[in-house]
């Protein structure tokens, strides 16, 4: 027992240290590892598979709405990448260069991906010639440098992995339809795929993207009460497009310019996942993007039969469609449960000799602990049925904590009194005037997360800051 003990005790209550519970559990549950180039991480097998699930996924909900895979050069000259000022002087605190190629200079600089909106245009004034040639849905996975100075795993790294869609199209409605579009099948899959709910809206000219004409975002509420951006779809309108000269002939042979969007979703959504689901135990899964669904732990392994029983079940669900593994090492039950816990696992299957007898088996939720027996002739079909009921549960949890965790504010001195003792969203009437968003945030580091689509109620009729007139409700908060 000191042992299980001990392998729980390595991770900080989530009360006693939200921050170093967070750190310790991607390093526990072997999500990641440092490496030496400060600021980036190493994604180890377990991280690499959330990934890969959280891409499968992604990927194949945008396929399903006409998007194309393409890649572009990691590289980008810097005479492009100036040619659209409003953007680059947004990324150009974060740029990393190139100056060499071996020992000689470069006669220009290259910059790392920041982002990829430049690449994508200057591809498209080549291409794009006639209306016939639009629109031009494109996606493209990679990974992005933005050289930060404050990094913590997941949340802000100096390289991440992520998706970037850019699109074309002939028309500034084509173009919105798509940008909102987009921010919809992201924030259906944060709630049927992560169990995370999300608010949908629209953010504010100060927080949009440098270069946007408007920018849309999902925000999701982590367990200590800040904000996670979680993905961002923007509108360009033909502000690239004139820009770079992207122009196509229209049906009455006039030259016009294209209207163009961008979206991304990242590896910070491995982040959103650990801290909306997690506990101080580890993580939590949500089954649908766990890379393993079951584990089958044998119990008193070394009486005869019961490892071969626990491989046939492992094998009978592995057939019905169940991400599952047999861990048959020699630790003792006990050490597998912290372990299994640790990595999140949504199911836990214990097989024993007594089990073998009854014909059954025990399983153990990871996200409630509840155990059920079963038998062992509808094992998979009650397997599947509880990682649905998982899903289904951390969803509805995860939606309540949310929801209890939106305050309002009619003026300062409520927004005052909230922001200091309160944690999560904040909902307050905005009159529209930046001034008022760098008060709030020079006064109490939090910021306008959205104004939201679904929720436009005004609880008042005056700006929560300022008190002049006002018909904007903003969702307010701190976030990472």
């Amino acid at each position: 027992m000191a042992k299980e003990k001990k392998l729980v005790e390595a991770i900080t209550s989530m009360e006693e240290d939200f921050a170093q519970w967070y750190t310790d559990v991607v390093k526990k549950a072997e999500l990641i590892d440092y490496s030496s180039v400060k600021g980036c991480m190493i994604l180890k097998p377990d991280g690499y598979a959330i990934w890969e699930n959280i891409q499968a996924e992604l990927d194949r909900r945008f396929k399903e709405t006409g998007v194309e895979n393409v890649y572009m050069p990691m590289f980008i000259p810097e005479s492009l990448l100036n040619k659209e000022k409003d953007h680059v002087e947004g990324f150009a605190p974060e740029v990393a260069w190139v100056t060499h190629g071996g020992a000689n200079p470069l006669q220009e600089r290259l910059c790392v991906r920041p982002t990829s909106e430049t690449l994508f245009c200057d591809f498209y004034k080549n291409v794009i010639q006639s209306y016939r040639d639009l629109p031009k849905l494109y996606n493209q996975w990679c990974s992005v440098v933005r050289w930060e100075k404050e990094t913590r795993p997941f949340l802000r790294s100096r390289e991440f992995l992520w998706q970037e869609g850019h699109t074309a199209h002939a028309t500034a409605e084509e173009a919105e339809e798509r940008t909102v579009q987009m921010l919809h099948v992201y924030a259906d899959f944060c709630e049927e795929t992560l169990a995370i709910p999300v608010v949908r809206g629209r953010k504010t000219e100060k927080e949009k993207f440098a270069g946007a004409e408007a920018t849309y975002t999902i925000e999701a509420l982590m367990h200590d009460g800040k904000a996670l951006q979680s993905g961002t779809s923007h509108n360009f309108g033909d502000g690239f497009a004139r820009a770079f000269g992207i122009q196509y002939t229209d049906k009455d042979n006039k030259l016009q310019y294209v209207h163009q969007t961008s979206w991304g979703m990242t590896t910070r959504l491995i982040g959103a996942v650990i801290m909306v689901h997690g506990d101080d135990s580890g993580l939590v899964l949500p089954p649908r993007i766990a890379p393993v669904q079951a584990m089958v732990i044998p119990i008193q392994q070394y009486k005869e039969g019961v490892l071969e029983k626990a491989a046939e079940l492992k094998e009978r669900l592995s057939a019905a469609g169940v991400r599952v593994k047999l861990d048959a090492s020699d630790k003792s039950p006990g050490w597998k449960f912290s372990e299994q816990e640790m990595r999140g696992i949504p199911v836990r299957i214990e097989l024993g000799p007594k089990d073998m007898e009854a014909g059954q088996c025990v399983l153990v939720r990871r996200d409630t602990r509840e155990k059920t027996v079963v038998s062992l002739d509808e094992l998979e079909a009650k397997v599947k049925e509880l990682l649905e009921a998982i899903q289904n549960d951390m969803f509805a949890r995860a939606k309540a904590h949310r929801d209890a965790h939106i305050h309002d504010a009619h003026n300062y001195e409520e927004f005052t009194e909230t922001v200091l003792h309160k944690q999560g969203f904040i909902r307050g009437m905005w009159c529209g005037e930046q001034a008022c968003e760098d008060k709030i945030k020079e006064d109490f580091a939090a910021t306008a997360r959205c104004m939201p689509f679904d929720d436009r109620q005004e609880i008042a009729q005056v700006c929560v800051c300022c008190g002049r007139p006002a018909h904007k409700l903003v969702y307010w908060g701190k976030a990472y």
